[in-house]
Parts: C-alpha cells; structure tokens; sequence
C-alpha cells in the first residue's frame, strides 16, 4: 500500500511537470502559442494519447497536438506563397492556374502535415512492434537459462534492461526495473503495467503468461523454453513468407519505379521536343519536371516504408 501511495504522490509530480513544456525548442513554442487555445480540437485526436505512449515518446498529449496545429500552419502559409511564386517567376505558369495550383498545393500540404503527425506514432509503434516481437526468439531463450538457474524474476528483467547489445525489449525492461525502483511496484504490478503499454500482443501474451506462472507456483523455466521455442517456430515462418514477399515487391520496383517512369520520360522528352501539346497548363516540359523532381523521388520514398515495414529486423 505504501508502494502504491509512493507511486500517485510522484506520478502525480511527474504528470504536473509534462503538463508544460521544458522551455526552449519547438515544442515550447507550439505550446505556448496555441496550447491554449486547442481545446475545442482535442476530441479529434483522443486516440493519440494512447499511441503516444506506446510508441514511447516521450511528449505530452496536449503538446503534440499543439505542435500538430502550429506545424500545419506555418506548412501551409508557405505553402500558399511559394507555390505560385515559383510557377509564376520560374515556371512562367500564367496567373490564373499558378494560384489555382499554389491552391491545390496548399491543401495538400495541409493534409499531408496533419497526415505525418498523426500517423508517425502509428509507425513507431507498428516499429517498436515488429522489433520487439523479432526479439522475443532469442530473448525467451535467454530468459529460460537465468530462470532455469534460480534467478528471481526481478533480476531477469534486471539482467535484460543491462544487456550489452541494445534491444527494444531492455527499453521494456527498463521501463519494469523503473517501475518497480522508483515508483515503488512490486514485480506483478509492474509486469501488469508493461503489458498495458506495451505495442505487441505476443509481448502482452509472454508477460501475462509470466505473471500466470508466478501465481501459480509452475516451473517458469519450462514455460520460457516452452514460449522461445513458439516463438522460434514463428520467425522460420515469417521469414518464409518475407523471402516471397520480397519476390513480389521486387517485380513491383522493377515494373512501377524502372520501367514506367522510363516510358513516360522518353514519351514526354519526344512530345516536348515536337511541340506537343498542352493539357490546360500542364506542358510537357512541366509534366517530365514533376515526374523527374517530385513523382519518382516520392514514390522511391513510399516504397522504402513499405519495404521497411514488411522488412523482418532479425
């Protein structure tokens, strides 16, 4: 009880802190300028409060959403002056289109802001994720020879949040030593909490099977050799399954990013070249300018996330 009351009265500090800002930084000045003032807004992004924290950034709710606000305007103020200055002085776009355009580009740089912030922590968590489940192999093992040699639970986690090699499941395990040192949990309590948080249901499912043969005085050794071998059995599979994943995605590069935008390059450069014409102030001469300096480095970008986020980390 006394553990638990430790635990609110500096929890209740530690809120109160997060609550503002450290002064300096971005994230002070979004604070400050329109912290205040985004309460209306808060309900659209109640989601994000959760998936903060299981992406372990280390950002209080309220702030983010501020630097969501203050990120968009400031992208969209720029964007709405430099997209028709440039198609009017350097593109020599008439008046009329390069506003229509600068427009068009302002509301996509406003979704595309909003879009970043909101579905970053989606990413770092689905990362964290992956990483730590493409652990769980190698860590369950290790786990089984400390538990199989008498070690108490605590200093499992204790040896995993000290491990030589940096792991995602020692920032887990970490995170359970701290718990348990300085806001005064005990082992159960703390393990509890980190299921909670925690961005992986196999890591939910290992700590809550953990808590299970704690309580139920079984051999945890047999169940941590049991849950490596599971676990080890699932990575062969994985791994099976990225090697035709990868096929696929290869034939994808080779059509979508090689071969299509040498067509079109080769079919704009000969339009140019015999006075193609235009469609409404789409030439092509701009038309290749966008393919060249926007559409194939973006696209090359998209698919590097799509390769990393099906890309096995082990």
């Amino acid at each position: 009880m006394k553990g638990r009351n430790l635990h609110k009265t500096k929890g209740e500090k530690t809120s109160n802190r997060e609550s503002e800002p450290s002064r300096g930084g971005l994230r002070y000045l979004a604070y400050s300028l329109v912290g205040r003032r985004i309460s209306r807004i808060l309900p659209l992004f109640r989601d994000l409060d959760v998936r903060l924290e299981k992406a372990k950034l280390r950002i209080n709710f309220k702030v983010y959403v501020s630097l969501i606000v203050l990120s968009t305007v400031l992208t969209a103020t720029i964007a709405f002056v430099a997209f028709p200055l440039i198609l009017i002085f350097i593109l020599q776009t008439p008046l009329l289109p390069a506003m229509l355009f600068g427009f068009g580009g302002g509301l996509f740089a406003i979704a595309s802001t909003i879009f970043g912030f909101y579905f970053y922590p989606i990413y770092r968590a689905d990362k964290l994720k992956r990483t730590l489940e493409d652990e769980l192999a190698f860590v369950t093992g290790y786990m089984a020879i400390l538990a199989s040699a008498g070690v108490q639970p605590e200093k499992i986690f204790y040896s995993l949040s000290n491990l030589p090699i940096p792991l995602t499941v020692s920032a887990e395990a970490k995170d359970i030593i701290k718990d348990v040192n300085l806001f005064g949990f005990d082992i159960i309590s703390a393990l509890e909490r980190a299921s909670k948080r925690s961005p992986s249901e196999k890591f939910r499912e290992l700590i809550e099977g953990f808590i299970s043969t704690i309580h139920s005085g079984s051999s945890l050794s047999n169940y941590l050799k049991g849950k490596s071998m599971e676990y080890m059995k699932l990575k062969k599979m994985s791994l099976r399954k990225f090697s035709d994943t990868l096929s696929i995605l290869s034939e994808f590069y080779v059509a979508i990013l090689v071969t299509g935008p040498l067509l079109l390059i080769i079919m704009l450069a000969v339009m140019a070249m015999m006075g193609g014409g235009t469609l409404w102030f789409l030439t092509p001469e701009l038309l290749l300018g966008i393919l060249t300096y926007i559409g194939i480095p973006v696209s090359s970008i998209m698919f590097l996330l799509i390769l990393d986020a099906v890309s096995p980390k082990w």
